[in-house]
């Protein structure tokens, strides 16, 4: 009979988390999707390229919504047994709460299994790749990093504002800041531009139509203006890439071993890996939350309720929601150093485990998950605030 039941609410788990993962992840990725959307339709990126990049993006994702998915599927599996009373007729039959626990391990096990394998792994290649496939559209579609009425920065010494940019890589009204030279400052002032891409030579040509160039050159200290009917300027990507394999050694760009390592490195050298040390630690509490969200939700499940997905996926909210501020607030404080990354990367675990422990524990004594004499005692304590508050209004 154990083995039956088991399996049985395994099944039970699976469904539900498919449906979470769907869910979480759709609602995650809408904002990226639509962005990603409007370059398809407005900037002219091949489909292909915008598929990359969501393949890109797809890990850092799933890192986050696998263990919310797994969290809402005990809620609702649970939930559905004690609303359709199995929980009791299990408990009838001689089936406690902890002999209920194995199928769930399993699960437990796996997506954590998986979700460090996500962290691990999968993310910092997304977000390599995401990196690389960036720049390939740069290098295919010249515009596409561009947006219009916006002061863009994306080319060392050059602030570039257009009114309209177009599909075809056609610029309206275009203001340049040129401080390439420090000893000369130009203020470029064109009717159009078009963007020439040179993918061999990693090199773009911004060519200005109908303009006028403002110069400042602070060595002479004088100014003059020039007229022109064309004037190319220069965009070499190579600078803009080589400053992005500077930042190629990111921590959250780095594998597990690769994480390691970089600490081993610089702790060898005697300078500080703080940055490197909390996405360590972050590689690991994560995965690890999976355990803790088990934990919680198997004795919240069980509680008698009547609309049972509704109700998990409020209780599953509010539980990620709870522990998602503290892991960003900890984390928050370890980058700045307040705290060690180790404190604040694994509170939020701690706080939680602590807490589904002693609920599991009163589940399972078949006791309820909350003191009736605590919820007394709050309810006086309100009611004497309430009159306090009416009483002073009355002499005032």
């Amino acid at each position: 009979m154990g083995k039956i039941v088991h399996r049985y609410l395994f099944r039970e788990i699976l469904v539900p988390f498919g449906l979470g993962l769907s869910i979480f992840t759709f609602v995650l990725l809408l904002a990226r999707l639509l962005r990603l959307i409007e370059l398809v339709v407005n900037r002219g990126v091949p489909f292909t390229n915008v598929a990359r990049i969501f393949l890109c993006l797809l890990p850092a994702f799933l890192e986050v919504t696998v263990p919310m998915a797994m969290l809402l599927a005990i809620l609702v599996a649970f939930g559905r047994l004690s609303a359709d009373a199995e929980i009791t007729a299990l408990r009838s039959s001689g089936v406690s709460l902890y002999q209920l626990v194995p199928p769930v391990a399993t699960f437990v096990v796996i997506v954590t299994i998986i979700t460090a394998g996500l962290a691990w792994y999968a993310r910092p290649w997304g977000n390599r790749a995401l990196r690389t496939a960036m720049w390939d559209i740069a290098r295919t579609r010249a515009t596409a990093g561009l947006k219009p009425q916006i002061f863009n920065d994306d080319f060392p010494g050059l602030i570039i504002y257009a009114e309209q940019i177009d599909a075809t890589d056609h610029l309206d009204r275009v203001l340049i800041a040129d401080e390439r030279d420090p000893e000369q400052q130009n203020t470029i002032f064109a009717r159009e531009g078009l963007m020439i891409p040179d993918p061999e030579r990693e090199t773009l040509t911004l060519r200005l139509l109908e303009g006028t160039i403002h110069t400042t050159d602070t060595s002479e200290q004088a100014s003059y203006q020039t007229d022109f009917k064309s004037y190319d300027v220069n965009l070499d990507l190579r600078a803009t890439l080589a400053d992005s394999q500077q930042r190629s050694d990111d921590p959250k760009e780095l594998t597990l071993p690769q994480l390691a390592a970089a600490i081993e490195a610089k702790t060898a050298a005697g300078k500080p890996a703080r940055p490197e040390l909390v996405e360590y630690h972050r590689k690991f509490s994560i995965p690890f939350a999976c355990v803790v969200f088990g934990l919680v939700a198997m004795p919240l499940g069980i509680q008698p309720a009547r609309a049972v997905r509704s109700r998990g996926f409020a209780v599953s909210l509010v539980v990620i929601f709870t522990y998602y501020i503290l892991l960003s607030t900890g984390q928050g404080f370890a980058e700045q150093g307040s705290v060690p990354a180790v404190v604040g990367l694994w509170l939020p675990n701690v706080a939680l485990g602590i807490l589904g422990l002693v609920l599991f524990r009163r589940a399972a004594r078949e006791q309820p998950l909350v003191e009736s004499r605590w919820l007394e005692r709050f309810a006086e304590g309100l009611r004497r605030v309430v009159a306090r508050t009416g009483y002073a209004g009355a002499t005032g």
